[in-house]
């Protein structure tokens, strides 16, 4: 029976993608785990890799195709012993009538009668706590989803141990071991229920509204891609539901520049060339995570329910790619040393401009860093992102005039900025994790011990 692939969905938020390139052609033999697609979010570049065996008798979505629906068929797969030329791409759903006075919400696609539904998903993915990322389909690797076939398990009733929940090969074995529930007969897909309308970003002027300000021919219309369109919302988000209060300290960093200086001169060769470059940018990461560490009261994240305290710090470094920016995440900053969060930062960075970020290595984390130093910009506040409850804001480095032992002097100094989430973070502890933060920064030498 010819098999379904659909458009997958690749983050929790996920609604439409753009099928950026088929790496397979009609006719080729696809394996289970064969990368067959490369989909666009709004984030990243993502593979989709097959988890049934066949022929790909038909490519229903070309390649270019943008804002492709989730579960959409984008494609079918002739089974063993199956004619791949003889099988047709699924009909289309028929347009409404135009004279309907109040239109339908449109029905998913109908797929001729013996195409199977248990469609070829994407390996890669997000989850949001349970095992299903979208509808009812389990947020599993394609070996554990074969596994799981094999040995006739109910994939849906496993819990998941990999990154975000994700069901793995352990998963499965842990299961057949432990005599989980036997998979039940498929039963024919209940149609989704219609998605509710998107509520707007925000109140005010409409669109039409607005361009009536300006003249005509005085203004380009650049459409918004779902990049901007995901910052804008989730920035509105965040302003209009956490309390953010803001904290700034002035920073003195003549000691962090001259340790830098030491480290940098004293990097072993690797390839003929220096193992490692420190920035202050790494420094700061790493002076953060150490006060977190020692504050572990704001290292939270909120929920409604409770308190989530983590036990390792992961900071998030804001990192500007065209037409947007996105945060990836250094897992347990705090016991890395500084050569390893430089290092990390680098292919991270590289990696998120060439928009190849895996969505474990941007979703998540438990603050951030947001540095605008290198514009010259000397102070600012900076936009908390969730599931975080603080994020810094890191201003220019620049000689000033200060008082010490009670006459003048010339420092160094930059100044930052705390936005803490007021649910999680009261004003005392963050005064206190930004003194932390600034004792790190103003003696350097204590985050190498």
């Amino acid at each position: 029976m010819p098999t379904n692939i659909l458009m997958p969905a690749l983050s929790p938020t996920m609604e439409k993608g753009n099928l950026a390139k088929w790496l397979k052609k009609e006719g080729d033999a696809i394996k289970s785990g064969d990368v067959i697609a490369e989909i666009e979010t709004d984030k990243a570049t993502m593979e989709v890799e097959a988890v049934d065996e066949g022929i790909l008798a038909r490519i229903v979505v070309p390649e270019g195709t943008a804002d492709v629906a989730v579960n959409e068929i984008i494609a079918v797969i002739a089974g063993e012993g199956e004619d791949a030329k003889s099988i047709s791409a699924p009909a289309a759903a028929p347009a409404p009538k135009a004279e309907a006075p109040k239109a339908e919400a449109p029905q998913a696609a109908a797929a001729p009668a013996p195409v199977s539904q248990s469609a070829v998903t994407a390996a890669a993915g997000l989850n949001t706590g349970g095992h299903s990322v979208s509808g009812d389909r389990p947020f599993a690797s394609p070996l554990a989803r074969r596994l799981a076939k094999d040995a006739g398990l109910d994939i849906g009733k496993v819990q998941g141990s990999g990154p975000h929940g994700r069901i793995v090969e352990r998963d499965i074995e842990a299961a057949k071991q432990g005599g989980a529930v036997k998979a039940a007969p498929a039963a024919a897909p209940a149609p989704a229920a219609p998605k509710p309308a998107a509520a707007p970003l925000a109140a005010g002027a409409s669109d039409e509204a607005t361009k009536k300000l300006f003249e005509p021919g005085s203004y380009e219309e650049i459409p918004h891609d779902g990049m901007r369109k995901t910052i804008a919302r989730r920035l509105t988000e965040a302003k209009q539901t956490i309390p953010h209060f803001y904290l700034t300290v002035d920073c003195e960093l003549d000691a962090l520049l001259k340790l830098r200086a030491e480290l940098n001169a004293a990097a072993p060769e690797k390839d003929g060339k220096p193992a490692y470059k420190l920035s202050v940018n790494d420094m700061v990461i790493k002076a953060l995570a150490l006060a977190l560490r020692d504050k572990p009261q704001a290292n939270v994240s909120w929920t409604e329910g409770a308190m989530l305290r983590h036990k390792q710090v992961d900071v998030g470094v804001a990192v500007a790619i065209p037409n947007g920016l996105i945060t990836p995440i250094i897992r347990d900053a705090g016991h890395k040393t500084l050569s390893q969060i430089s290092n990390d930062i680098k292919d991270l960075a590289t990696r998120a401009k060439n928009r190849k970020l895996k969505p474990e290595e941007y979703q998540g984390g438990t603050t951030a860093v947001s540095n605008l130093g290198m514009y010259g910009v000397k102070e600012f506040t900076a936009v908390i992102n969730p599931p975080h409850s603080t994020i810094i804001a890191v201003s220019a480095g620049e000689q000033r005039a200060v008082v010490k032992n009670g006459a003048l002097a010339i420092a160094t100094v930059m100044s930052v900025t705390l936005s803490a989430d007021h649910r999680a973070v009261d004003g005392a502890l963050g005064a206190e994790l930004m003194q932390a933060f600034k004792g790190y920064i103003e003696k350097p030498m204590a985050m190498l011990v």
